[in-house]
C-alpha cells in the first residue's frame, strides 16, 4: 500500500510541475484545478478488450455512415429508421454541411466512447463523443511518469503499451491530408479548459498548435502564419473549436476564435477538418437511442456493444413510461455535456419531480431517460490511505483514418463523491491509468 500511496502522490507532483491541469469555467469565473490521478489501474482482460474493440469499431464504423447518409442521400430518413424532425431539430445538425464530402468519407476521425460495466459484468454505451472529445493525453502523461518513477510495474505485468496514441493520430492527420500542407491543432487559447491537452498533443504529434489568428484563408487555401511571419499551406487542422465558432463568416459572426473563409476551403477539399463538421448530430443524446439501429441497418449485423436501457419521449409509449416512473429514472438534456444536465429523480423532492415532469411534457425532443445502471465501483486511495470504491466509467478512443483502430488505453474517470454517478472532470472527478492486458 505504502508503495502505492508513494507512486500516487510523485505522479501527481510531476503531472503539477508539467502544468496537467484542467480548466472549468463556473458562473463567469475560470478556475484551474489539478486532474488528480489515482495510482490503482483499471485492468481490462484480453479477452474483455477483444470483445470491446470489436465492438467499438463497429459502432463508429455505423456512425460515421450516419453522418455521410444524413448530410447526403438521407436513406436512413427516407426508409423511417430515424425520424426526420428528431434529426433536423437538433443543435448538432449544421445545413451548411449539407453535401461537403470529408475526406474518404470520415466525419468522426476521433471518437470519444464513454462506457460503464455493471455489476454482472456486460458493458453499456452511456454516450458518443464525436466533436471535440478530450481525455488521451491525461493517461498518456501518467503512464510516461508512472513508467520513470516506477520502471518495475510494467517489466512484471504484462500491459499494452499505450505510448502509440501519438503515432495513431498523427497517421490519421496524414491519411486525411491530401493536400500535404502542413499539420496543425487549432486551439482557442489559454483558457480553454482542455488547453494542456492541445499543447501536449501538438508537441507529440509535430503538429503546430495554432492559436486564433494564426490561420487565414487566401483564395480558398488555408495557410499557417508562424512564429517569424512566413506563410505555410496547411493540409489537416485538428480543431478543437466548437462548430459554431470555426468560421465567422458562416456561423457565429462575433467570434474571435476561428478562421474567416474556413468553410469555403474545407467545402473545396482544400483542408482537412479534424473532427469534421456537423458531429454533432450523431452525439445528440437523443440520436444516441438510434445507434444500435444504425449498426443494423447500415452494417447488416447485431450490435455488439448495448446503448443503457433508454426511453426516448418522443415516442407515446416510452413518453408515457417516463412520466410514470420519472422518481427512479436518469433524465438528460440531450443538448448538455460534461456532466451537466444530468438529473436522478430519485434525489429530486416531490415538488421538483412535478417540475421536471412539465419540462417533458412542454419539450419532449430536449429529454432522454435511461434506468439507473449500477455499475462497477473501482477501488481508489482515499487520502488518509485507504481503499475506498468510488463510481467509474471509461472513454475509449477511437481512430478512424483509412483504417479504424481503437487505442489500447482509455481514460477510466472516477467520482471522487462517495454519492455521485456522475465522473467527468469538469464535476470534480480523479482519473486512473487503463490497463489492456496482453496476456
Amino acid at each position: 500500500m505504502d508503495r502505492l500511496i508513494e507512486s500516487r502522490d510523485t505522479v501527481n507532483k510531476w503531472m503539477e510541475r508539467f502544468g496537467v491541469r484542467f480548466g472549468v469555467y463556473k458562473q463567469g469565473v475560470f478556475n484551474e484545478q489539478l486532474f488528480p490521478f489515482d495510482s490503482i489501474p483499471r485492468v481490462i482482460t484480453k479477452s474483455d478488450w477483444a470483445y470491446l474493440e470489436k465492438g467499438l469499431k463497429q459502432r463508429v464504423d455505423a456512425l460515421n455512415r450516419f453522418l455521410w447518409d444524413v448530410y447526403h442521400e438521407k436513406k436512413i430518413i427516407a426508409d423511417g429508421v430515424v425520424p426526420e424532425p428528431f434529426v433536423y431539430s437538433s443543435k448538432g445538425y449544421m445545413p451548411q454541411c449539407e453535401g461537403i464530402d470529408p475526406t474518404n468519407g470520415v466525419y468522426a476521425h476521433i471518437a470519444g466512447i464513454d462506457l460503464v460495466q455493471a455489476e454482472d459484468g456486460r458493458w453499456f454505451v452511456l454516450e458518443d463523443n464525436l466533436r471535440i472529445p478530450s481525455g488521451a493525453s491525461y493517461p498518456m502523461i501518467a503512464r510516461t511518469i508512472t513508467r520513470k518513477v516506477s520502471p518495475e510495474t510494467f517489466s512484471e505485468n504484462a500491459v499494452a503499451d499505450n505510448r502509440n496514441y501519438a503515432e495513431l493520430l498523427k497517421t490519421m492527420m496524414l491519411d486525411m491530408n491530401q493536400n500535404r500542407g502542413i499539420g496543425v491543432i487549432l486551439t482557442p487559447g489559454r483558457y480553454n479548459s482542455a488547453f494542456f491537452e492541445h499543447s501536449y498533443l501538438a508537441e507529440k504529434t509535430g503538429a503546430s498548435l495554432a492559436f486564433p489568428g494564426d490561420l487565414f484563408v487566401e483564395q480558398g487555401m488555408v495557410y499557417y502564419r508562424g512564429l517569424y511571419g512566413e506563410k505555410q499551406r496547411v493540409g489537416s487542422i485538428y480543431r478543437r473549436v466548437s462548430d459554431e465558432y470555426l468560421d465567422p463568416l458562416t456561423f457565429e459572426p462575433s467570434s474571435l476564435l476561428g478562421v474567416p473563409g474556413l468553410m469555403e476551403a474545407y467545402a473545396q477539399g482544400n483542408v482537412a477538418l479534424i473532427n469534421a463538421l456537423g458531429n454533432g448530430v450523431a452525439d445528440d443524446k437523443g440520436i444516441y437511442y438510434f445507434v444500435p439501429k444504425m449498426v443494423e441497418y447500415y452494417l447488416h449485423e447485431e450490435p455488439i456493444l448495448q446503448n443503457a436501457p433508454t426511453y426516448l419521449p418522443y415516442y407515446e409509449a416510452d413518453y408515457n413510461y417516463i412520466l410514470a416512473n420519472i422518481e427512479r429514472l436518469v433524465i438528460k438534456d440531450v443538448s448538455e455535456a460534461g456532466g451537466y444536465g444530468v438529473v436522478f429523480g430519485r434525489d429530486l423532492t416531490p415538488e421538483k419531480l412535478e417540475e421536471l415532469r412539465q419540462l417533458i411534457v412542454d419539450e419532449p425532443r430536449r429529454w432522454i431517460a435511461q434506468e439507473v445502471i449500477n455499475f462497477r465501483d473501482l477501488d481508489i486511495l482515499d487520502d488518509a490511505g485507504g481503499l475506498t470504491p468510488r463510481k467509474a466509467d471509461l472513454r475509449a478512443f477511437v481512430i478512424s483514418g483509412n483504417e479504424t483502430v481503437v487505442w489500447k488505453s482509455g481514460l477510466t474517470r472516477f467520482s471522487r463523491n462517495p454519492n455521485s454517478f456522475v465522473v467527468n472532470s469538469s464535476q470534480g472527478g480523479g482519473f486512473k491509468d487503463t490497463w489492456v492486458m496482453e496476456a
